[in-house]
């Protein structure tokens, strides 16, 4: 029986979702309590894409196969009971054996929030990204509709990116305000290594003057990481949900 998971966790204690050798993650925690369950049995996870240290996710997609005849609304509450209280399987059902946590997703929301309060919060300093000054909404709002739709992305991309075709959709760049946190949405068909942060980095770097809207058109023909802003911090980012 091929089970679907969507899985819900709080980044900030995590060296990333993949299993990293003696570190702790949140594929590793998920397969070990996995393996508890199936009797010291090894059951690999496989995720929607995975998440950098510190980044957290509101609904991430993972799916794994097993033999164990437990009703699929049951697992949520197995695993949950095996896990950390910084993890928390949210749903899970019963899939085709065809269906692939990440080869058959169709789009993924992302979200970086930013806190603008003049004094750094303690209880969001693990969850937002404090920035302090004033910075141009509708300037950002202008440069970010020059990302939407279909591009190369290089110069929104890791140096470090090994994949070829860097071509993705962005279906919509929404920045919202929400009392004092700044709060972006990206959805798109796909997303390079580092791409949603450095996206919201250069945004920034707009809103506080250093370019013009319209120089966010030079830095994608470049297709030179150089071109473009800094990379924010990871901790303001959310994989916010996994669309099918």
């Amino acid at each position: 029986m091929r089970i679907k998971c969507t899985v819900s966790y709080d980044g900030s204690q995590f060296y990333g979702y993949q299993v990293q050798p003696g570190q702790r993650t949140v594929q590793g925690e998920i397969e070990q309590a996995l393996s508890e369950v199936h009797k010291g049995r090894f059951v690999r996870i496989t995720a929607s894409g995975r998440t950098d240290a510190g980044v957290h996710a509101m609904g991430q997609v993972f799916h794994f196969d097993t033999d164990l005849q437990v009703p699929a609304a049951k697992w949520p509450v197995i695993l949950n009971q095996k896990i950390g209280d910084d993890i928390a399987i949210l749903s899970a059902e019963e899939a085709p054996d065809t269906f692939h946590a990440r080869f058959d997703v169709k789009t993924k929301e992302y979200r970086y929030i930013v806190n603008t309060s003049p004094v750094a919060l303690p209880f969001r300093r693990h969850y937002a990204v404090h920035y302090p000054y004033t910075v141009d909404i509708e300037a950002m709002r202008k440069a970010a509709a020059h990302l939407e739709g279909e591009h190369d992305f290089t110069s929104f991309s890791s140096a470090k990116t090994e994949v070829i075709d860097r071509v993705r959709t962005i279906d919509f760049i929404k920045i919202e305000e929400f009392e004092d946190e700044l709060i972006f949405r990206v959805k798109g068909n796909g997303f390079l290594y580092n791409m949603v942060r450095i996206i919201a980095g250069t945004l920034l770097e707009v809103g506080n003057g250093k370019y013009e809207p319209e120089e966010v058109v030079r830095m994608l023909e470049a297709k030179d990481r150089s071109a473009a802003g800094k990379t924010a911090p990871a901790h303001g980012l959310y994989l916010w949900e996994v669309n099918y």
